[in-house]
């Protein structure tokens, strides 16, 4: 497969340290979809780089931080970010290196998506993401890949009305906690003891500054991950729901079914892509 690299990146910013590599998986006039691997590497700011599209990312592995227009933003697989083409972006990697999709846009579609820092990404955004890659991973960009890239742009211009303000140090660090699965982050009361501050505090700028509650936060955390192993093909239920910390099968399968729309059962059938039968174009 060939790897390039990063499309839509200006060749000054080519030359920076930081490199990119990108494998372009569809390509049409009005989209284009890459996978996006970049080795980190360093934990302070690059040098400024410019990119020449409008640009959906979202966040498949690691976690990175990204500084736009004046504001700084704490990505990981929970958040994406617009971005459009002139603007002067710097990354920092302080936990290493991270695997992305970068969609690009046509100026037409863009029209859908107003420009965001950060934008929430929900579980059902992420089943559309992990649903576009099968689809592009098929060949087919003129209708498989295109219909489910529609629908994740949908739901990305539904979110931007809840932009993360990532300047929030407490709703950063509790989001960090939950990512990383600090003991303390298994209840409220510990995770507002660890952060020194109230539950109720806690509660009150997580919500104001994430658009979800801490709860359905960490559910939605949970989800992903419950997603990620059932795309491998998990098939011990009850196993899962013990590692991922539910009460027991039943209670991973009402999550999973409230946030994703569908039991466990069938999303593993929907995220295990088919056999390929041909080679990509």
């Amino acid at each position: 497969m060939e790897v390039l690299a990063e499309p839509g990146l200006s060749a000054a910013a080519r030359t920076l340290g930081r490199v990119q590599t990108a494998v372009t998986l569809a390509n049409r006039p009005g989209f284009s979809v890459h996978e996006v691997t970049c080795p980190g590497g360093h934990a302070g700011w690059s040098p400024s780089e410019e990119h020449r599209q409008h640009r959906l990312v979202l966040i498949r592995r690691g976690r990175f931080r990204r500084s736009a227009n004046g504001a700084e933003a704490d990505l990981d697989r929970t958040t994406a970010y617009l971005a459009a083409p002139g603007e002067e972006e710097r990354f920092a990697h302080p936990t290493g290196g991270d695997l992305c999709t970068s969609i690009e846009f046509s100026p037409e579609l863009w029209g859908q998506l107003p420009i965001g820092t950060a934008v929430y990404v929900d579980a059902r955004m992420e089943f559309t993401h992990r649903r576009l890659l099968i689809a592009a991973s098929t060949g087919d960009a003129d209708y498989a890949t295109a219909e489910e890239l529609l629908k994740l742009v949908g739901l990305a211009a539904g979110f931007t009305a809840r932009s993360l303000a990532t300047d929030d140090a407490l709703a950063a660090a509790a989001r960090d906690a939950i990512l990383s699965d600090v003991p303390q982050a298994a209840s409220l009361r510990s995770l507002a003891d660890l952060l020194g501050v109230s539950p109720f505090r806690l509660s009150r700028v997580f919500s104001r500054r994430t658009g979800v509650s801490l709860t359905r936060y960490r559910n939605r955390v949970r989800v992903g991950r419950a997603m990620e192993r059932l795309g491998d093909g998990e098939t011990a239920l009850a196993d899962l729901a013990v590692e991922l910390g539910f009460a027991d099968q039943a209670h991973l399968t009402r999550t999973v079914r409230d946030h994703v729309g569908h039991t466990p059962v069938a999303l593993r059938r929907l995220l295990t892509a088919a056999p390929r039968t041909s080679a990509a174009v």
